[in-house]
């Protein structure tokens, strides 16, 4: 139950995320749901490989490539997916910020209403 929430409260930050940037269009809130699955498999297959190849890069930064990173998979699930677009890599930066803190939100409220067992 905790997962199907935390799809349909992904989706509905990602069409947030495009009422307050300009730099991301999400057509309708079915394209938002498969956009929020697309950017969910990207980072539960995708960005662990990422993070390890990129770990020098990652440590010099002090941390700050992994940005990047969630960029890449924001932009990526944009250019897979038909409703879903993105701006440019400086609109998906920008854009996966606004989606990661809305994520964190998400992911608090549900560890409130969904305590582990």
């Amino acid at each position: 139950m905790k997962l199907l929430a935390k799809w349909l409260l992904s989706a509905a930050a990602l069409l947030f995320v495009a009422y307050l940037y300009s730099g991301v269009q999400v057509q309708s809130f079915t394209s938002a749901l498969i956009a929020a699955l697309v950017i969910g498999l990207f980072n539960v297959v995708l960005r662990p490989v990422l993070v390890v190849l990129t770990l020098p890069v990652t440590i010099v930064t002090v941390g700050l490539f992994l940005f990047i990173i969630n960029a890449l998979m924001f932009w990526a699930a944009a250019g897979v997916l038909d409703g879903f677009h993105v701006n440019g890599f400086g609109a998906a930066l920008l854009g996966s910020l606004i989606y990661s803190a809305l994520g964190l939100l998400i992911e608090s409220a549900l560890g409130g209403l969904f305590p582990k067992q």
